[in-house]
């Protein structure tokens, strides 16, 4: 009688801590699912909300040669800017100018902003700041948001120092493409007069727009991202002559290893030409170098002259070929006169020779055709950029096999 009340004890005791166990693990589970769905709440939201974001590597992909100062973006070279994606109903952009805006337009920079492909805002910024409504929707919807600037370095920069949204979370930097081509150019690359095809019109921001430009062209067919190192008026030796004279300080292979350079200061303080370029952020993996049309307005044919300009391009490629061991380097000339043309075979023939470095082509642009129009200074139309970029990207398909 003993051991069966014994029994029956220690089996209602066993069920007890079954019992008990079985709770317990319950209560657990229920408190894990409770955590999970409470960290979801936290992080997905249901309503669009307002946000403020600063231009940085966290939310914005950078497009070229950018820089941040103060927690803004600043846009120094054509083409350059950011890019970010984000699901919601708004979005505004602001940007501030540089001391180049009280210099009248052709001191200003020319942006666009771009939603989903399309160019949205295309305007000067002439005053101390300005804000963009890029989108609104009564609904949440994907965008990509994309800022350019179109207008070049020397006359205008500019910086984007605030983007607010009314989004689902936070903004988000696009990916980078596979591809990154970097051109190093005068004012075709820029896109100078690209927008006033009247031979007779001079130089104006206004009239810029890199995207035009064969440069820009190529990278899209190439689906590559890209960056601009151009200045109109410079060359290797000497910028635009006039009367023949060395114009020895628009040189751009002086300013390669810099931001830039710009007659505008960004914020009063900051110039582009005293900021060292981080050459290790990314390595473009080709090059493309588009210089001696202002050259040639010094060179004019002078035995002497040509040499200089020879010995020069080849220290320049010694610079290129440093700062960037391991990209494709084309070295083209011709869409507004290919006078220079054999002085680049023979600089790169020399280099090669000094160096071992094969790794360096050449290639000649058509020039222009009146045909296709001219625009201002006799600069190139879109029609001619266009032709421009289909070879550029044929060759550069041929070369690297893209």
């Amino acid at each position: 009688m003993k051991l069966f009340k014994k029994l029956i004890l220690m089996a209602i005791i066993l069920m007890l801590a079954v019992t008990l166990f079985a709770c317990a693990k319950d209560d657990n589970n229920t408190s894990v699912d409770d955590n999970a769905e409470n960290k979801q709440e936290e992080v997905v939201e249901t309503v669009p909300s307002d946000k403020t974001f600063a231009p940085t590597d966290a939310y914005v992909k950078k497009l070229g040669r950018t820089h941040e100062q103060d927690e803004t973006l600043w846009m120094v070279h054509s083409g350059t800017g950011a890019e970010f994606s984000f699901v919601g109903t708004k979005a505004t952009i602001t940007i501030k100018p540089d001391s180049q805006l009280n210099s009248g337009v052709d001191g200003q920079a020319r942006v666009a902003i771009y939603v989903n492909g399309e160019r949205v805002v295309d305007d000067m910024i002439n005053k101390l700041e300005k804000t963009f409504t890029v989108f609104e929707s009564e609904e949440p919807t994907e965008c990509i948001v994309t800022i350019v600037k179109l207008s070049e370095a020397v006359n205008s920069t500019a910086g984007i120092s605030k983007i607010e949204v009314t989004s689902l979370g936070n903004i988000k930097p696009t990916e980078n493409k596979e591809k990154l081509i970097e051109f190093i150019g005068d004012s075709i690359t820029c896109g100078y007069g690209v927008d006033d095809e009247n031979r007779d019109h001079h130089f104006s921001t206004t009239t810029e727009d890199v995207t035009k430009t064969y440069a820009y062209k190529t990278a899209k067919a190439l689906e590559a991202d890209y960056s601009m190192v151009s200045f109109s008026g410079y060359g290797i030796v000497s910028g635009y002559s006039g009367d023949g004279s060395k114009v020895s300080e628009q040189t751009l292979p002086q300013y390669y290893d810099k931001l830039g350079f710009s007659y505008g200061a960004y914020m009063g303080t900051y110039y582009a030409q005293d900021v060292e370029w981080d050459f290790t952020k990314r390595q473009p993996d080709v090059i493309v170098i588009n210089l001696g049309t202002n050259d040639n307005s010094y060179v004019k044919g002078a035995k002497d002259k040509k040499q200089e300009y020879v010995t020069e391009y080849v220290e320049f490629l010694k610079k290129v070929r440093e700062k960037n061991p391991n990209a494709t380097i084309i070295c083209t000339l011709g869409i507004m006169g290919s006078e220079l043309y054999s002085s680049i075979t023979t600089a790169v023939d020399n280099y090669q020779t000094e160096t071992g470095d094969t790794n360096v082509y050449t290639m000649k642009f058509a020039t222009q055709d009146q045909a296709d129009g001219i625009a201002a200074d006799w600069h190139p139309t879109e029609a001619t950029h266009q032709k421009a970029a289909d070879k550029l990207t044929a060759e550069i398909k041929t070369i690297m096999g893209w």
